[in-house]
């Protein structure tokens, strides 16, 4: 939750100061963009792999997931991975088309939080993401928004594949802080997942725990009425 920090953005998106907060980091699945595991789980189920929910969550995944989120195993060896996993034999394209399933759309009012944010903070996207979904949330981006990808609202990006390091590792957070001189005080991260919000509450960095049901345009920045 929100606790004492407090938000507010005017119907035409002028942000409001907000005090003490220089720089914030944002998760993106959840937050940013709508997503629903459920989608993925059952396409892989109906593709044959029945254990699917133990493999992966929000949560807690297997050290398969954990290994393709920081880029330590390839794309080759991943597919490679989920053919073995399935009862039946699943193509490439099925396990692409069901790996993805669970990556929606971007509300437009969030891109355009992102815009007025930036006038005011520095601005940070720190994702648990994988080379595949990379590809596909900046088509998502592109199509619906006429957006090459999501960096452009963004001073700097940090996904794991690329850096090597996941949320909520304790390092992730802080080679977010010493590579953009963040001073963890005056630094917010927003994410939907308790164990990520953990993971930085441990570096020192204030933080916003999305609950079910909460979206940042609703009760994170909020318009004046």
């Amino acid at each position: 939750m929100a606790g004492n920090l407090h938000f507010c953005i005017s119907a035409d998106f002028h942000i409001i100061m907000i005090k003490g907060i220089r720089h914030i980091i944002f998760d993106l699945g959840g937050v940013l963009i709508n997503i629903d595991y459920q989608l993925t789980e059952k396409a892989f189920i109906e593709a044959g792999i029945s254990d699917f929910p133990g493999l992966y969550s929000q949560l807690k995944q297997s050290d398969l997931f954990d290994n393709w989120e920081m880029g330590k195993i390839s794309r080759e060896e991943f597919l490679a991975a989920m053919k073995q996993a399935s009862a039946t034999n699943i193509s490439e394209q099925q396990i692409l088309t069901a790996w993805n399933a669970m990556l929606l759309d971007f509300p437009v009012r969030r891109l355009q939080i992102l815009q007025q944010l930036r006038l005011y903070h520095d601005l940070f996207l720190l994702s648990n993401t994988n080379e595949i979904h990379e590809e596909t949330f900046n088509n998502i981006l592109m199509e619906s928004h006429g957006i090459p990808n999501i960096g452009v609202f963004f001073d700097r990006v940090y996904l794991s594949h690329r850096v090597g390091l996941r949320k909520p590792m304790l390092e992730i957070f802080e080679r977010v802080l010493e590579e953009n001189n963040l001073k963890p005080e005056h630094t917010l991260f927003i994410d939907d997942s308790p164990q990520h919000i953990e993971g930085a509450k441990r570096a020192g960095i204030q933080t916003i725990y999305l609950e079910k049901g909460m979206t940042i345009e609703k009760d994170v920045f909020k318009a004046l009425r």
